[in-house]
């Protein structure tokens, strides 16, 4: 598994307030989650059964991307968003990104309850979300230097590389999960909210994008080649 750690900033030109803000506000949810229980997951959180007859409010689908199941979940999650987030945050604009990560986590376990509609067990997690900004990245940044961890060794390769591979295997662990019994999750992990949400990011990328700053951002790293 490449685990990305670090990416080459040098085209960014704006702070990443949003993805920033997010990671702030993810960390201070989970220790709320600590601190009050099972309780306030369960309250938050979203059980697609229980939604899908009225048993859950509309808007745990938004509550549900800022709560995680454990440490690991949360650091992966939010160790992904810190890599890649800031760079499509600086391509759309902080309040494009804001809309397209929450459009991307509410697609995304829209997916989930479509392909799991009897299952009690609870949604959460940004993972949907920050799946479609892989895809924005993707699209955006394929060539763009990532910085990854193998055992205990860095490497540096094409953005394209990590975050294609990391797609495949969602692809495929996605279809498993829904293959055999479709009100079955895979190992606990929601891999068809992973899918939908990097899908929709990967449409939603073409909406969002900003050309001219894409180009302003090229004229900037040009001058810095002798």
């Amino acid at each position: 598994m490449l685990l990305p750690i670090g990416d080459d900033n040098t085209k960014r030109i704006s702070f990443p307030t949003v993805t920033v803000g997010l990671i702030v506000i993810n960390v201070a949810v989970f220790f709320l989650e600590l601190v009050q229980g099972d309780d306030f997951v369960k309250r938050f959180s979203l059980i697609p059964s229980a939604f899908q007859n009225g048993g859950f409010p509309v808007w745990s689908i938004f509550t549900a991307m800022f709560l995680h199941a454990g440490w690991a979940h949360l650091l992966g999650n939010m160790l992904y968003l810190y890599v890649f987030g800031d760079n499509v945050e600086d391509n759309f604009g902080h309040l494009k990104f804001l809309i397209f990560y929450l459009a991307c986590g509410v697609i995304a376990f829209a997916g989930q309850i479509y392909a799991h509609p009897t299952s009690n067990i609870s949604n959460l997690g940004a993972s949907g979300a920050i799946s479609g900004v892989l895809a924005a990245y993707l699209f955006l940044f394929p060539k763009n230097k990532v910085r990854v961890l193998l055992g205990y060794f860095i490497f540096k390769v094409n953005a394209w590389v990590v975050l294609g591979l990391w797609a495949l295997m969602q692809l495929f662990a996605g279809y498993s999960s829904i293959s055999g019994s479709i009100g079955t999750d895979t190992g606990g992990i929601a891999y068809v909210a992973h899918v939908s949400g990097f899908v929709t990011g990967a449409i939603l990328v073409f909406v969002f994008r900003s050309h001219q700053a894409t180009e302003v951002d090229d004229a900037r790293f040009r001058t810095r080649i002798p």
